[in-house]
């Protein structure tokens, strides 16, 4: 079975450093130190559609979009990125606790037809009480859970195109109905590594998303949901969240990483692994159990560094090394059952050229994906060179810092 590959859409900003809006979750630093930070790119709609058409032109599937109160509204800013984009997917990141299920199964509706089928929802229950509570949410850490299983129960039940009852804790809808249901059914993302979260992925989810940790840990959650779901007699496929530094050579993808690591002052670091440990989410506490705020041993499997999670939360590991070497990587992970990989880099335009010119190449030749588009593809012809031909114009690659 082939994998599924997909991107990030940085809508709390970008830039050639881990120091930038993106770290700053749930105002863990100070946001003036911003202004002193070079290349640091702010997420206005032209440089989300740069990044939009190079996933697209790279075959990747979809883009991830956050949610949060320190980024721009994901539901808004993908719908927008539809029109500059002809086949990228959105997967769109969105809080339950703060919207009316059924609104949100219109919505989705909605955005199938006039996408003509392509969104993808994560559903993203919140581990950060302080910022659940800028969204008037008060619900504590297991009972939002608890809301989210609700809430997916009355999202598919408005879906079926008929009224729909439901009497629960949380929500009491009567006659739901989505006059014209999504078509296709958009795929549901959901993560949670808590006890809570496991019987709602089991029962609910399509795509189990789990954070980069170690295979044998990634495999130990596979196991956990996978089994959970049976006894549903349900299936949950699997997908993975990781950054990645893939470079032509091993020694120029680990310099990347380096290099990164030197901007982050011990301050900048303390600060962030401080606000970090405050969060209730057992995922974001694995997260920093990987590193302990430390910077030594920060390579904690081959390949997989976990120098981004000393600043940012949620994701906070990266696979660095070769092009060659990234593949072996995601071919590691998609044997223990991993099929959709969820991706991102610093900068999100350059790295996404990394590796859709570095590594997807190599998973192609390993029959994990289709072939890569050929880059001459749709050039026109010029000086008696067919347009098919090799050496038209080239794609982007930068390599700056």
């Amino acid at each position: 079975m082939t994998v599924h590959l997909h991107w990030f859409l940085p809508t709390g900003g970008d830039g050639r450093t881990l120091v930038d809006r993106h770290a700053f979750t749930g105002g863990a630093l100070d946001r003036s130190a911003t202004r002193s930070v070079s290349g640091v790119r702010a997420p206005d709609i032209g440089y989300l559609a740069q990044i939009a058409k190079a996933a697209e032109r790279l075959g990747f599937e979809a883009v991830l979009t956050p949610t949060g109160t320190w980024c721009e509204d994901a539901w808004l800013t993908t719908a927008a990125l539809a029109q500059h984009t002809e086949r990228l997917k959105f997967l769109v990141a969105f809080r339950p606790g703060v919207i009316s299920p059924t609104l949100a199964a219109q919505m989705a509706a909605t955005y199938q037809r006039i996408t003509r089928g392509r969104l993808l929802l994560n559903v993203v229950t919140g581990g950060d009480s302080a910022e659940q509570r800028r969204f008037g949410d008060h619900l504590d850490h297991d009972q939002r859970y608890a809301r989210t299983a609700e809430f997916l129960s009355v999202v598919r039940g408005v879906w079926s195109g008929r009224p729909y009852d439901f009497a629960g804790e949380h929500y009491q809808v009567e006659a739901g109905l989505t006059a014209l249901p999504p078509d296709p059914l958009p795929g549901i993302f959901f993560g949670g590594s808590s006890p809570a979260a496991g019987p709602v992925a089991a029962e609910h989810a399509d795509v189990y998303l789990t954070w980069g940790e170690p295979p044998a840990q990634v495999k130990e959650k596979i196991d956990w949901i996978r089994g959970l779901a049976e006894e549903r007699g349900r299936t949950v496929r699997f997908g993975i969240r990781l950054h990645t530094i893939s470079r032509d050579s091993s020694r120029e993808a680990w310099t990347t990483a380096g290099r990164l690591l030197d901007d982050l002052d011990p301050k900048t670091v303390a600060s962030a692994q401080q606000a970090l440990g405050r969060s209730e989410s057992v995922g974001q506490q694995r997260m920093l159990a990987l590193h302990g705020g430390s910077r030594d041993k920060l390579e904690i499997s081959p390949n997989l560094w976990a120098g981004v999670g000393l600043v940012r939360g949620g994701a906070g590991t990266a696979l660095v090394g070769s092009h060659a070497e990234v593949a072996d990587r995601i071919e590691e992970y998609h044997a223990l059952g991993i099929d959709h990989f969820v991706l991102s880099g610093y900068p999100h335009l350059e790295e996404a050229y990394w590796f859709g010119e570095g590594v997807v190449p190599e998973l192609a030749a390993r029959g994990l994906v289709a072939a890569p588009p050929s880059p001459a593809a749709g050039v026109p012809a010029a000086v008696g060179r067919p347009a098919s031909a090799p050496g038209g114009a080239p794609l982007l690659v930068a390599g700056g810092r």
